[in-house]
């Protein structure tokens, strides 16, 4: 790797890496790199110390020595956060990775659509996990955020891609019942989603963003209509 290269490495905001995952690259032995910084507050997020940059990050040695020993153990290298792509060199990284000969999946809550486009136009993504964080008229009240469009856009773009992807949503009964996840499903639908479509219940932490309390009730699960059109599953329920 060029002395060049390597400048644009060290600029990114990677701050741990799991070397072994058999659960988050659907198919593949992968590892995960962890990117601080995020631009959304999500209140029942267990990941505080990423969301606020609270992390020393990585050296470019760790990050590319790791890499380049791994190559034809694990298949695949997760870019997860955090928001990965609040960085403007991850183009540049994932290119880098991928000609290690790695497949790349992204963890993304869709709020920069125009990097995400990018990315797909240049065929640099394998596979996406999409958060659905809530349905526009709780949104900002979950996320801290007012750019559901952005995420929309996002979902656009890669229902009309050729790219595997999913959707996730993390319920917190207190905060999204089953009718807001009704909503999603409905969307999702008229969306033209064909990918699966998780339900993730929330995790009590001592790192949440902000102090929330264990859920007061379970989903009933047996008031949702699944969808037709795509596969539902529950995790941690």
């Amino acid at each position: 790797m060029s002395s060049e290269g390597a400048k644009f490495v060290i600029k990114l905001p990677i701050c741990d890496i799991t070397p072994f995952t058999l659960q988050d690259f659907p198919n593949h032995v992968a590892c995960i790199l962890w990117f601080s910084g995020c631009n959304m507050r999500c209140i029942y997020c267990y990941n505080s110390e990423l969301v606020f940059s609270k992390r020393k990050n990585l050296v470019l040695d760790d990050i590319t020595q790791f890499l380049q020993k791994r190559v034809g153990i694990i298949e695949g290298v997760v870019l997860s956060g955090g928001e990965c792509t609040l960085s403007p060199k991850l183009p540049e990284f994932i290119k880098y990775v991928r000609e290690l000969g790695y497949k790349v999946k992204l963890d993304t809550n869709g709020l920069n659509p125009d990097m995400l486009e990018s990315l797909i136009n240049k065929s640099q993504l394998n596979y996406v996990a999409l958060d659905y964080k809530a349905p526009p008229k709780k949104f900002y009240a979950i996320t801290r955020t007012k750019k559901f469009s952005y995420f929309k856009r996002s979902l656009k773009l890669l229902c009309e891609s050729n790219i595997p992807f999913e959707v996730r949503t993390t319920v917190h009964t207190d905060l999204i019942n089953e009718q807001d996840i009704e909503d999603i499903l409905t969307d999702l639908e008229r969306s033209n989603f064909k990918g699966n479509y998780y339900l993730q219940n929330f995790r009590q932490s001592t790192e949440i963003v902000a102090p929330l309390q264990d859920q007061t009730r379970k989903l009933d699960l047996n008031l949702i209509h699944f969808p037709k059109s795509f596969k539902m599953f529950t995790r941690n329920f």
